[in-house]
């Protein structure tokens, strides 16, 4: 692993466990074992350092939640999965968790990858939704962004409330309504 990868792994974990204000730049180098001046060869500091460590936590996102989406199988099944996936529940989402940092918010280029990831994960299963209605899965009077948008809440508002109860019930609850309401708009 090269040492801006070190970095930059070292910078994606400190910002899901700390968040923007709590990740310094000692933390970093303690956790990656890199020197001051070999961090700033690589990035002109911090925000630059937190902006690819958050599009990478967006790739590595996006590439997971593609690996469910673009399954063999329904529609259905494909957000079922997504939704059923593995996950740190109580640790919260990478990217979700820095929609609620007022520091990243604030900032264009630290706020750019999570907006992006929401935008195409939101755009990624409305496309799942349309494929349904195509098919006669879905009912034609689902709209597809609306319900992609609600999956999308349940899994932010899911972390949140597991988080807040120190348990994945809630998160596991809330996936099963979700799955539960997408269900009375199949067609038989």
């Amino acid at each position: 692993m090269t040492t801006q990868d070190r970095l930059i792994e070292s910078t994606q974990a400190l910002l899901w466990e700390r968040g923007y204000v709590g990740t310094s730049p000692k933390a970093i180098q303690q956790r990656s074992g890199v020197g001051q001046g070999s961090m700033y060869h690589h990035f002109d500091g911090k925000p630059g350092l937190a902006a690819a460590a958050l599009r990478r936590s967006a790739e590595q996102m996006r590439s997971i939640a593609e690996a469910d989406l673009a399954a063999p199988g329904t529609a259905y099944d494909r957000i079922a999965a997504y939704l059923h996936r593995d996950r740190e529940v109580l640790r919260g989402c990478r990217i979700g968790r820095m929609a609620q940092d007022p520091d990243v918010v604030a900032d264009p280029q630290l706020r750019a990858p999570v907006e992006e990831t929401f935008d195409w994960l939101r755009g990624r299963i409305a496309e799942l939704i349309a494929e349904g209605q195509a098919h006669g899965e879905f009912a034609a009077g689902l709209d597809p962004a609306d319900t992609a948008a609600a999956v999308v809440a349940v899994v932010q508002g899911g972390y949140v409330l597991a988080r807040a109860a120190d348990s994945a019930v809630p998160f596991e609850q809330a996936v099963r309504g979700a799955l539960g309401l997408l269900a009375t708009h199949r067609r038989a």
